[in-house]
C-alpha cells in the first residue's frame, strides 16, 4: 500500500471511527430518557460518564495541532464527546439524591481543574510536538482504559444481582465497535498511544457483551417475576380496599 493510499484509508477509517464513537457517546440517551421519566437516577452509576468526560478532554488536547499535528479527526469526535458528556452529567446532577449530587459535582470540578492544569503545564514545559505527544498520549492511554473499564463497577453489580438491568447493552456494543475502528485507524499509521488503549478497550467490551449474553435471559425472568409480584400486590390492595368499604354496612346491620 502506497503512502497516499494508506492516508486515504486512514481518513476513511477515522471518519468511520467518528461515526461509531458518536453512537457510543449518544448510546446512553435511552437510559437518561428513563431517568427523566422516573425523576431518579435509581441504581445507575455516574462513573462511566465522568470517566468518558475526562477521557474526551485529554484526547481533545492530544489531537490539537500544537500537541499532535494531523489529528483533526481525533479532535472532532472527542470535542463533541465533551459536550455530550457534560449534558449527561448535568442530568445526573438534576436527578440524583443530595449526597450523590455532591459527589458527582466534586468529581466534575476536579476533572476541569485537572485538564486546565495539564494544558498549561504541557504547553509551557514541553517545547516540541514529540514531547507534548508523549506526555499527553501517555495520559490518553490511562484515561481511555478507564473509560472502557469504568463499566466494571456495573459489571460487578450484574454478577451480584445476576441481572443486566443496569448495564445498557448499546453502550457495550458501541464500545466494541469504537475499539475496533480506532485500533484499525492507529495501525494504518502506527500510533501506540491510540493502539494500546483501544486494543484493550476492545477486549473489555467483548467481556461486557459476554456478561450480557450470560445474564440476559435471567434478567427477563427477574423482571417478569417483579411485574407479576407488583400485579399481585395491586390486586391485594383492591381486595383490602373493597372489604374496607363494606365495613360500615355490617356495623349498621348489627343492632337490628
Amino acid at each position: 500500500m502506497t503512502a497516499a493510499a494508506a492516508e486515504v484509508a486512514r481518513t476513511v477509517v477515522g471518519i468511520l471511527g467518528n461515526i461509531i464513537s458518536g453512537f457510543l457517546f449518544l448510546s446512553p440517551v435511552p437510559t437518561f430518557v428513563g431517568i427523566w421519566k422516573k425523576g431518579s437516577v435509581q441504581e445507575f452509576s455516574p462513573v462511566p460518564y465522568l470517566a468518558t468526560l475526562v477521557n474526551c478532554m485529554v484526547w481533545t488536547l492530544y489531537g490539537l495541532p500544537i500537541v499532535h499535528p494531523h489529528s483533526i479527526l481525533v479532535v472532532t469526535i472527542n470535542g463533541s464527546g465533551v459536550v455530550i458528556e457534560i449534558v449527561f452529567i448535568a442530568l445526573f446532577l438534576i436527578y440524583s439524591p443530595p449526597r450523590k449530587r455532591v459527589k458527582v459535582l466534586a468529581w466534575f470540578i476536579l476533572e476541569l481543574i485537572f485538564i486546565a492544569t495539564l494544558t498549561v503545564l504541557t504547553l509551557t514545559l514541553a517545547h516540541s510536538h514529540k514531547k507534548r505527544s508523549a506526555i499527553v498520549g501517555t495520559l490518553c492511554i490511562i484515561f481511555n482504559i478507564m473509560m472502557y473499564a469504568s463499566p466494571l463497577a456495573v459489571m460487578k453489580l450484574v454478577i451480584t444481582t445476576k441481572s443486566v438491568e443496569f448495564m445498557p447493552f448499546f453502550i457495550s456494543l458501541a464500545a466494541f465497535g469504537n475499539g475496533v475502528a480506532w485500533t484499525t485507524y492507529a495501525l494504518i499509521r502506527f500510533d501506540p498511544f491510540v493502539t494500546v488503549p483501544n486494543g484493550l478497550g476492545t477486549l473489555l467490551a467483548v467481556a461486557q457483551l459476554i456478561l450480557y449474553a450470560t445474564y440476559y435471559k435471567n434478567t427477563k425472568r427477574l423482571l417478569a417475576a417483579r411485574k407479576a409480584k407488583g400485579s399481585e400486590m395491586n390486586n391485594l390492595s383492591e381486595v383490602v380496599v373493597g372489604n374496607g368499604s363494606r365495613g360500615p354496612d355490617k356495623i349498621e346491620a348489627a343492632p337490628k
